[in-house]
């Protein structure tokens, strides 16, 4: 199911971009969804932290295998039992950190909705190892905010600069300044600049 605005946003998207236009003509049947779960997005996203996305969906596989992804779980779990999954001893900290900050009321997830992207970018970067770019993607994957443009994802820039640059780098400044006129749906543009690099649909 997409979300609500995801029609509008192609319609619009497409009217004022070539590039995007073509690209949602080319992925009509996919768009971003939530797994619905906070704390299970958010620890996918520290997972898929600086390796492949392949890579980062082994890893994930691996901790199922010990059970569901709770705060309590991961909590409880020894941490190289974690390890043993894939993760660096670095991520096993963040993971635990992330756990506790559920635990002890130092996140307060049932208020991000009716938080801004600002606030909620905020209150996540308190968590070892959530950045700006983690917190994007939760954005994005689990609060489903249309209008988030992640600048430090390696993979919008590689797209930006294949599709609008003729393969050039491309600045943030650069990227910014395009995407001032694919607002208020960036989420949306970013999504479909993605597919052209990996048609794999990702979800965190």
């Amino acid at each position: 199911m997409h979300p609500p605005y995801w029609q509008q946003a192609t319609l619009e998207l497409s009217a004022g971009d070539a590039v995007l236009k073509s690209l949602i003509a080319r992925y009509p049947e996919v768009s971003i969804r939530s797994r619905g779960d906070a704390f299970s997005t958010l620890a996918r996203s520290i997972a898929g932290q600086q390796i492949s996305v392949k890579a980062s969906e082994a890893v994930w596989q691996r901790l199922l295998v010990h059970g569901t992804v709770t705060p309590e779980t991961i909590a409880s779990t020894a941490p190289e039992v974690l390890r043993s999954c894939g993760f660096s001893l670095r991520k096993v900290e963040y993971l635990r950190d992330l756990a506790v900050k559920f635990l002890d009321g130092s996140l307060h997830p049932g208020l991000w909705q009716g938080m801004d992207d600002e606030a909620v970018i905020d209150e996540l970067c308190r968590v070892r190892g959530i950045g700006r770019w983690t917190a994007e993607m939760f954005l994005m994957f689990h609060l489903l905010r249309p209008d988030v443009l992640p600048l430090d994802d390696i993979g919008l820039q590689k797209a930006m600069a294949a599709h609008y640059q003729n393969g050039e780098p491309i600045s943030k400044i650069k990227m910014r300044s395009m995407a001032e006129a694919w607002r208020p749906w960036r989420s949306v543009a970013t999504w479909y600049l993605w597919r052209s690099l990996d048609p794999q649909v990702v979800a965190y």
